[in-house]
């Protein structure tokens, strides 16, 4: 594959991004499930934080999981700083979710309590 443009050398090409981008595609479609699987369990945390009136954000959990993650992405040949950024995101959309969880208990113990009344 040396980037030639005569027919045979342009269909090598081709031939070899299609194969990457498959590869690239079957990676994605691994991260979309490794993520869903891993909001369904930062859901369960949200419930049970809930259930116990434990706040959504855990700072020092975060700070020791953004220190793990830069050690990993420097492990893998990973750019830390996009891995940082990238646990950020998914940390800041967790919290989110636990603050709905939160909300949502709050709001069915007060529900539940004016039955009660």
């Amino acid at each position: 594959m040396t980037g030639t443009t005569d027919a045979t050398g342009s269909q090598d090409v081709r031939t070899a991004l299609t194969a990457y981008r498959e590869s690239i595609d079957n990676l994605d479609a691994t991260l979309v499930f490794l993520l869903a699987e891993r909001f369904k369990i930062t859901q369960r945390v949200g419930h049970l934080k809930a259930e116990f009136g434990l706040p959504p954000a855990d700072p020092a959990r975060e700070q020791e999981q953004v220190k793990r993650l830069r050690r990993l992405a420097e492990e893998a040949n990973l750019d830390p700083v996009f891995a940082e950024k990238f646990l950020a995101f998914i940390i800041a959309e967790v919290v989110r979710h636990h603050e709905v969880i939160a909300q949502n208990a709050a709001q069915g113990d007060a529900i539940a309590a004016a039955k009660s009344e």
